[in-house]
């Protein structure tokens, strides 16, 4: 999507940009938040933080859970710093690829982070997630995907920058790393899947 194809954001506009290159923005970060839900969160994991959009609606629904959130751009995060409450998070400048912050967390999530990762990093990725969750613990990951119907395909992308797969793909992927995965919420070509922990 041209939007995420910028390696370098600007924050100050950050929001109003997804939100006219993601029609369904809103939808897909409620949609992630609603499927931590069920979990009883004391950690949460967020991939991927950004301005803080999904960590604070995730927060939210956890009144009692501390947020760890990475992100590679300290840009971005200096804006989440500003719309989290700073006694409930800690932001920490990192790759997806990087190691992960120690767990163990009862809920990690990600919101349109993972699509830049290509198949094998994906895939290696869910298995990493799946080490630091809990037992009972959930994986929540809100994205673009490859729709089966080529005509869902509404969001712009970049062909070197963005790299979404299908939901086939990573829900297999996902049971491959030892999850028990489903569908939450789609949209077009948007996804909210969901994985739990085998306890």
């Amino acid at each position: 999507m041209r939007a995420m194809a910028q390696f370098h954001w600007d924050p100050a506009t950050y929001r109003s940009l997804m939100r006219s290159e993601v029609p369904a923005y809103d939808e897909l970060q409620d949609a992630v938040a609603a499927a931590t839900k069920e979990v009883n969160a004391r950690r949460v994991l967020d991939l991927g933080t950004g301005t803080g959009e999904t960590a604070g609606r995730v927060l939210a629904v956890h009144d009692g859970a501390f947020l760890v959130g990475v992100d590679e751009s300290d840009e971005m995060l200096t804006m989440a710093r500003q719309a989290l409450p700073a006694s409930r998070v800690e932001l920490l400048v990192s790759r997806l690829q990087d190691p992960l912050p120690t767990g163990p967390f009862e809920v990690v999530v990600s919101a349109l982070a993972v699509h830049h990762l290509d198949a094998p990093a994906k895939a290696e990725l869910f298995g990493r997630i799946y080490s630091l969750l809990s037992d009972g613990g959930r994986f929540v990951m809100g994205d673009v995907v490859v729709p089966e119907n080529p005509e869902d395909a509404v969001t712009p992308v970049d062909g070197g920058y963005d790299l979404p797969d299908s939901v086939k793909d990573q829900l297999r992927w996902l049971g491959d790393a030892g999850f028990d995965a489903a569908v939450a919420w789609q949209q077009g070509d948007l996804a909210v899947l969901v994985a739990d922990r085998r306890a």
